[in-house]
This record gives C-alpha cells, sequence and structure tokens, in this order.
C-alpha cells in the first residue's frame, strides 16, 4: 500500500470527451516544480474513441492540469482514467 514517501509512476491518462479545439494536457508536481507536456488531443464533437495519452512522469504527488489556449474552444469531460503504480518505497538515505 502506498504512504506518502511513495515515488508514483503516472503512465497513462484516457479520456471521455467530446468538444472541438485541441485539448492540452500537462502533468504537474507538487507546487508546479516539474511538469511534463503531454500530446495535445484533437477534439470531436461526437466519437465512439476514449483517447489515451502516454506519460512517464514520476513523483510522490501529481496534478493533471486540462486546458485549452484559443477562444471558442469547449469540451466536456465525462470520465478520466489516470493509470498509476508505486515504483519505488521512499527516496534514498
Amino acid at each position: 500500500m502506498p504512504n506518502d514517501l511513495t515515488i508514483l509512476h503516472f503512465n497513462a491518462i484516457r479520456l471521455k470527451l467530446n468538444g472541438s479545439g485541441n485539448l492540452k494536457l500537462q502533468f504537474q508536481s507538487s507546487d508546479d516544480v516539474v511538469t511534463q507536456d503531454l500530446v495535445p488531443l484533437i477534439m470531436q464533437v461526437s466519437t465512439n474513441i476514449h483517447p489515451t495519452r502516454l506519460a512517464n512522469f514520476k513523483q510522490q504527488h501529481a496534478k493533471l492540469r486540462i486546458y485549452t489556449t484559443e477562444i471558442n474552444e469547449t469540451f466536456r469531460i465525462n470520465t478520466i482514467i489516470i493509470f498509476v503504480r508505486p515504483l519505488f518505497t521512499s527516496f534514498p538515505g
């Protein structure tokens, strides 16, 4: 069972979404010290595909930032699945 010292590996995210434009995704560590931009998603008004974006983010804690940058880009997210597994039990020393 992971504790607060466990280093986690954030492998991927899968979304069920609809919208128009490009959806940008970014993993951020605590206090935004380390970030990783994921490949943007091109959204569609209707789709039967749940897109997956791979990641390689290793931190104790992380947050997922989801955003758009252009005017009139809209999105609706129904489901977010984040694939995470414990990597190490603590930092060395």
